[in-house]
């Protein structure tokens, strides 16, 4: 695939005859391996819920610890991933993140095949599931430079909205995978519940390698290098001196820092919370519903040419929401308290969307890039923090609510900023 030598997406002729066409296949590419990404980086929020089934002797505190650490590194990958494409370029930052991917899904699967595998060792592949978490850092910033200001808001949010399904998808697949006898029989032995199922708990993660090594043959061979577009470490981390980058960061936490943290906490709450019913298997239609949705928040900003109002409007019904968990949770409706949920994490899909449509009308061309990485790494420890809020709080006082008033706080902090930096009528900043 010979290097493009020129590019100039806002240059309308250009766009429509050649640009539009290799920008959507280079999206097509970005997303495959953004879901995988995603559902390495959250594999253990199901596989967790598991393991004491199948003969380890975890605690409540150490299987939500399992559930955040992947989390806390995946946060981490990301404020290194976000300088890869300046470094090496978006092509070969991909493929090296991809190719990364197989080293927790191939050591998990033969981890969870042993219950005297310690906790330590768990905890080790866990955090090595950061490794997915990273990618949306570098995948943002790679993809950014190939699409028009105009069409930002609506790329962004397919990119990071369908890859964000690989969280829903790993939720929805993996209570299926690790019944199947025919794929346990070609990597190990099964494992037997307490009622005498037989499962092969090591599926939920094998069936991931072919898929990753597919996404990594597409990316050599299809992925184009944009020129232009690589800067040094230090004009990126420049971006971190402006105000608005932090101000930006307090956004982003808010929606995706929350949908990326409930998808990560959600099976094991429900768990807690109505260990009388088999609500588990429902976990994955929050992920599903705030990733689809994500989409929508870049496109309605776009066509109401204002991110930041739609973000405003956002974290009101997220404030409301949340107030409804913590009703329906106190009554024991499982019921409403999964409506709730799922409205959500539809909340924080719109405004994920939204946000990260705002960055390009703040930020000028090569600032843009590192912000939307920076931003994405700050927001990702949520996946660490807030299962692990959930568990203090469960442990603590005995109810999620605790943690969940904690984060309506945090919320009508977020609906202030939004509206005194952006949205309100004389904020000097139209975005």
């Amino acid at each position: 695939m010979a290097k493009i030598k020129e590019w100039q997406p806002e240059d309308e002729q250009f766009w429509n005859r050649t640009g539009k066409k290799v920008a959507n296949k280079n999206l097509k590419l970005s997303v495959f391996a953004l879901i995988l990404a995603f559902i390495i980086w959250q594999l253990w929020s199901v596989t967790a819920v598991k393991l004491n089934d199948v003969g380890f002797e975890f605690t409540n505190s150490q299987l939500f610890t399992l559930a955040a650490l992947p989390g806390l590194t995946g946060a981490t990958f990301r404020l290194l991933y976000t300088f890869l494409p300046g470094i090496l370029g978006g092509k070969k930052t991909t493929l090296l993140t991809t190719g990364v991917l197989l080293i927790p899904a191939i050591g998990i699967g033969i981890a969870v095949q042993n219950p005297d595998t310690s906790f330590i060792t768990m905890a080790i592949l866990a955090a090595l599931c950061g490794l997915g978490g990273g990618n949306l850092a570098s995948s943002t910033a790679s993809l950014n430079p190939f699409y028009p200001k105009r069409a930002k808001g609506t790329a962004n949010g397919i990119n990071v909205g369908i890859g964000n399904l690989g969280v829903s998808a790993v939720q929805f697949l993996t209570p299926i995978v690790i019944s199947l006898g025919f794929i346990g029989a070609l990597t190990g032995g099964g494992q037997v519940l307490p009622d005498g199922t037989e499962i092969y708990i090591q599926n939920a993660a094998f069936i991931w390698v072919i898929p990753i090594i597919i996404s990594f043959i597409l990316t050599l061979f299809f992925m184009d290098e944009l020129p232009n577009t690589k800067q040094s470490v230090k004009s990126q981390l420049a971006v971190l001196k402006l105000k608005h980058t932090w101000v930006m960061a307090w956004l982003y936490i808010m929606c995706f820092g929350s949908f990326i943290g409930f998808a990560a906490a959600f099976p094991l709450l429900i768990n807690s919370e109505f260990a009388e019913l088999n609500g588990v298997q429902f976990a994955f239609l929050g992920p599903l519903i705030g990733a689809s949705i994500r989409p929508i928040g870049g496109w309605l900003a776009d066509k109401v040419d204002s991110g930041s109002k739609v973000t405003f409007w956002t974290i009101v019904s997220m404030i409301l929401a949340t107030l409804g968990i913590i009703f329906f949770l106190s009554v024991g409706n499982f019921v409403g308290f999964l409506i709730m949920f799922i409205i959500l994490f539809a909340g924080t899909g719109i405004a994920n969307g939204a946000t990260f449509r705002m960055v390009p009308f703040i930020f000028d061309a090569k600032q843009s890039a590192p912000v939307l990485g920076l931003i994405a790494a700050f927001a990702a420890y949520g996946a660490f923090f807030i299962p692990k809020i959930f568990g203090w709080s469960i442990d603590t006082t005995g109810s999620a609510i605790f943690a969940l008033y904690a984060f309506v706080l945090y919320y009508v902090v977020s609906l202030f900023v939004c509206w005194f930096w952006y949205s309100r009528k004389n904020s000097g900043i139209a975005c």
